[in-house]
């Protein structure tokens, strides 16, 4: 059985463990609803594409095979679409990966990205090197993103640190971080952009996945499979933060150089993600719940579940963001916050009925 502390904490029951040939089974479905979903966003679209096109289109890209199909076809989907779903693949494996964690070293239920101002520091620092050349041409726009990141959780800390009340109230600092940073942003879009690049960089500030290409890919992969493995490696003392500082400190856990290591990780993961899609709400809050209600509070299960969820999410969301509004493409944050706030109404009311 699940530890019941554990479970009790977030209001949920103890989950039996699952057995092998059963964590194996919903593991492959896993990977096969997220491998459905990257197909139907790569097919739907102004032109249908079918599966068995998409497929030759793969096979001729990465094993030379010689399949004929419409060479405008081969375009959308290799330099247009598919880059664009694994993206989104990544962008939301991370955001909600970065919730899972930042909900157990916190032991609070709303902590997110966003919430705890590191989705707004990220805007900051990429659109101050986007629009006012903060860097003079040296930092990249990943690299302001993750700056700006850095900044915000600093500041964050230290506002939460001099409440007197310690990581209680990192939330309310996280609040007014993000409030501030947000602030910040508009000056510099207010008097720095021009109207065309005022527009772009709102409408890029709540998603925007229209620009993203293959290079995008070869950024956000490796954070987000890299960022899954360092968390997977920490999944005990995550467990072990679920019972506070310091019973994690009483059970050997490294407690600053966890904290540290966690901490920079979902900044980095939520800098790089900001830094090519922009500001998403609602993923890195919403699918750790979702997860949590499915597989239980065990972070060996959770963090995996959390990041195959987060990943179908965010590509059922570009999908719909594509779609809903004929000849016209939603921004992708929009999308999420229509479908995550009545979610996570739903996930909260059923962790308040009886068990």
């Amino acid at each position: 059985m699940r530890n019941p502390a554990i479970a009790g904490r977030w209001g949920l029951r103890a989950v039996p463990a699952l057995p092998a040939p059963a964590l194996f089974a919903l593991t492959t479905l896993a990977m096969a609803l997220l491998i459905l979903a990257i197909g139907l966003a790569v097919s739907i679209g102004e032109m249908t594409i079918p599966f068995g096109t998409i497929a030759k289109a793969v096979g001729n890209r990465l094993l030379g095979m010689g399949f004929a199909i419409s060479p405008i076809q081969e375009g959308v989907i290799w330099d247009y679409r598919l880059s664009r779903a694994l993206v989104a693949a990544c962008c939301g494996a991370a955001l909600a990966l970065s919730g899972a964690i930042l909900q157990a070293l916190l032991r609070n239920p709303l902590a997110e990205p966003y919430v705890l101002g590191i989705s707004a520091g990220a805007s900051t620092g990429a659109v101050a090197v986007m629009i006012a050349g903060f860097g003079g041409g040296a930092l990249s726009m990943s690299g302001g993103a993750f700056t700006g990141a850095i900044l915000a959780f600093t500041l964050v800390c230290a506002l939460a640190a001099g409440t007197g009340a310690g990581a209680d109230r990192i939330i309310l600092a996280g609040v007014a971080g993000s409030q501030l940073f947000s602030a910040l942003t508009s000056y510099i879009v207010t008097t720095s952009a021009n109207a065309e690049q005022a527009r772009g960089v709102m409408f890029w500030l709540l998603g925007s996945l229209g620009g993203v290409r293959w290079p995008d890919v070869a950024l956000a992969a490796p954070v987000a499979v890299g960022g899954f493995a360092i968390a997977i490696l920490h999944a005990r003392a995550l467990d072990a933060f679920a019972f506070g500082v310091d019973a994690a400190a009483a059970l050997g856990i490294p407690v600053t150089r966890v904290r540290l290591v966690l901490f920079g990780l979902t900044a980095a993961m939520t800098a790089t993600m900001v830094s090519i899609v922009g500001s998403i709400g609602f993923v890195g809050l919403v699918v750790p719940h979702a997860a949590r209600f499915l597989v239980g509070p065990g972070h060996m299960r959770l963090l995996p579940a959390s990041f195959m969820i987060g990943a179908v999410f965010m590509v059922l969301a570009d999908i719909v963001s594509r779609i809903v509004v004929p000849q016209q493409i939603l921004p992708i944050g929009v999308v999420t916050a229509l479908f995550g706030a009545p979610a996570f109404a739903l996930i909260l009311y059923k962790a308040r009925r009886p068990l």
